[in-house]
């Protein structure tokens, strides 16, 4: 699932936060599949230049409080949501999608697994949604093999939030088999303009069929698609 050529290189900061400990995966990642990716510091208050912004994985301050609870207020995110408001295309990667929520930039919150259990484990996914940065161009019912890793990954939402997310096309994956709990299957959700996506599951650890798969590059292969066409418009 991962062939294809190569898109316009588009430029990717990689967000990181005191405790964060996937941005070097992101940044070999997207620049394997050809994006030009660098790390940008939590206290960085300016993101222009940027195509595409990735909150990546870990621990951010420790998941202190609850995770994304302190991240939310450093000075890159009043960055990040000025880049989202202009339509930049902003994606979160498991702890990364907690602090896109308690940023409020994305609805619901993440909770504990419910088996209260951390969870490491490949997990089958179901793209559920094509009207987002993250699946742009890859067909609704597309199966892929990413792996989780996570604590706080069950998904949860009022029932009026849900309706909206369903409404509005705006649940991007879904667990074929749901490890965690998140209600309604949810793996990722995006905004109603589609450019800010959260999702649990690491893409970026799923570039290669060294690893186990290499179905984690579709996705950012459509990230690094959606940010070349973003910039060029």
């Amino acid at each position: 699932m991962a062939g294809g050529a190569r898109v316009t290189a588009a430029r990717v900061g990689v967000v990181v936060f005191p405790g964060t400990n996937c941005e070097h995966d992101a940044v070999s990642a997207l620049t394997s599949l050809g994006g030009q990716a660098e790390l940008v510091w939590h206290t960085a208050e300016r993101l222009e230049g940027f195509d595409a912004v990735v909150l990546p994985g870990g621990f951010a301050h420790g998941d202190y409080l609850r995770p994304g609870a302190i991240a939310r207020f450093a000075p890159v995110m009043g960055a990040v949501s000025r880049f989202a408001a202009a339509g930049g295309p902003v994606v979160g990667i498991c702890n990364g999608f907690q602090v896109l929520t308690e940023a409020g930039l994305l609805p619901g919150a993440l909770q504990k697994n419910a088996a209260l259990r951390f969870l490491c484990a490949p997990a089958a996914l179901r793209v559920t949604s094509s009207r987002s940065v993250l699946t742009a161009g890859v067909p609704v019912g597309t199966e892929l093999m990413v792996p989780i890793n996570h604590f706080s990954g069950s998904y949860v939402c009022d029932a009026a939030t849900l309706e909206e997310l369903r409404a509005e096309d705006r649940i991007v994956l879904r667990y074929v088999e749901n490890p965690n709990g998140s209600v309604d299957d949810i793996a990722a959700v995006a905004n109603a303009a589609g450019n800010v996506v959260g999702l649990m599951p690491h893409p970026e650890r799923a570039v290669s069929e060294l690893l186990g798969s290499a179905d984690g590059a579709v996705l950012l292969r459509a990230l690094l698609a959606s940010a070349a066409g973003e910039r060029a418009a």
